[in-house]
Parts: structure tokens; C-alpha cells; sequence
């Protein structure tokens, strides 16, 4: 088994760039940065009415980011448990509130250090969050 290898996952949206969704170095994973994006494109947390009006729902976008990280993690025989760093990308500081609520359903104080830090904006206009991640996952040897 390598100590260094770039992994795009199976089954996930495909990155949108010349990059993996997870990068293991050594006992280390690094998890690009994940939205909420669903392998057809579409994206958790997002609906438009027949007047084109959109609703883009924090709690559902951060919900799906996790659970797409978590899906990543399982590749490399890893789960939430073993992230170390979390840092989060909103489009507006007036989600972190509801962001905050749903992060709390996955993770309390014994879990990864954590980052929140507002972006101008995202790679599309539907997207209210973007996490990226690290893990200590050792390698069974």
C-alpha cells in the first residue's frame, strides 16, 4: 500500500479541476475542498421555482458537504472521527448561526480544530459553503 497517493472517488461529483477529492501523505488524508454538489451536478440545499426564485438552504448544504466528506474518508478506510482539521468557506456570515447547529449534529468539542472564514464567493452561485479537511488515518502495517 502507498504512502502517497491521490484518490478521485468513485460515485462522487467530479472535481471540478485537475485535482483529487482525497490525498493520502503517509498517516495523513487531506479532503480537497467539497460542497454540496451530488454526482448529476445538481446540488443539495438548492431549489428554484418555475419564477426562477432560489432558495439556498444552509442547514441542507452543510448536512450534504459532511456526509460527502465522510463518503471520501470511507476510500481511505477513514470516518469523521479521524479528521484533525476542519476549515469552512461561507458565503455569508449570517449562516454561521444554522451552519453552527448542523456542524454540532456531527461533532463536539473532542473533534477536529475548526477554521469558518467568509468568501467573497464560491465556484458556483448556489453554493453557500465549502469545507476542506484533514485526517489522521495511519496506515495499518
Amino acid at each position: 500500500m502507498s504512502d502517497n497517493r491521490s484518490t478521485v472517488v468513485a460515485g462522487k461529483a467530479t472535481p471540478r479541476g485537475r485535482f483529487p477529492h482525497i490525498k493520502r501523505a503517509g498517516d495523513f488524508l487531506y479532503v480537497s475542498g467539497t460542497s454540496s454538489r451530488r454526482p448529476d451536478n445538481s446540488f443539495e440545499g438548492v431549489e428554484v421555482d418555475a419564477m426562477g426564485t432560489t432558495n439556498l438552504d444552509i442547514r441542507a448544504q452543510t448536512r450534504a458537504v459532511i456526509e460527502n466528506i465522510r463518503d471520501i474518508l470511507v476510500s481511505e478506510n477513514a470516518t469523521l472521527q479521524n479528521l484533525v482539521e476542519i476549515s469552512t468557506f461561507l458565503v455569508d456570515m449570517n449562516d454561521f448561526g444554522p451552519y453552527n447547529q448542523v456542524y454540532a449534529e456531527y461533532f463536539d468539542e473532542s473533534g477536529p480544530t475548526r477554521t469558518t472564514v467568509a468568501v467573497h464567493q464560491l465556484p458556483h452561485p448556489h453554493l453557500r459553503i465549502e469545507i476542506k479537511a484533514v485526517a489522521y488515518a495511519p496506515l495499518n502495517r
